[in-house]
């Protein structure tokens, strides 16, 4: 297991916690609570060493196409691929955003 951390700008609002994914899935889940800081915290917990890289091009990747919330994400990660992934945060920002 491998723990990593990322900090980001986190530019855009989000109004209430949610969740994507599900941890026994075999894939991933994406917690996210929001914050009134202006940071994006991600807290990465995984079952892939040595995959600090790949989480920092899908997070640059994200950033580029929108602004990231503001808030504490935490991912659970079991070896998803990097489209899954990319999915779920999507997913659990989506559902943030949505009061």
């Amino acid at each position: 297991m491998q723990n990593i951390t990322l900090k980001y700008p986190g530019r855009a609002a989000a109004g209430k916690k949610a969740l994507a994914g599900v941890v026994g899935s075999g894939d991933m889940e994406a917690l996210f609570e929001p914050d009134t800081a202006d940071r994006l915290d991600v807290s990465i917990i995984t079952s892939t060493d040595g995959s600090a890289a790949r989480w920092e091009r899908l997070f640059a990747r994200l950033s580029d196409a929108a602004p990231l919330p503001a808030g504490r994400l935490v991912i659970h990660d079991f070896g998803a691929t990097p489209g899954v992934a990319r999915l779920r945060i999507e997913q659990v920002f989506e559902e943030a955003r949505h009061e």
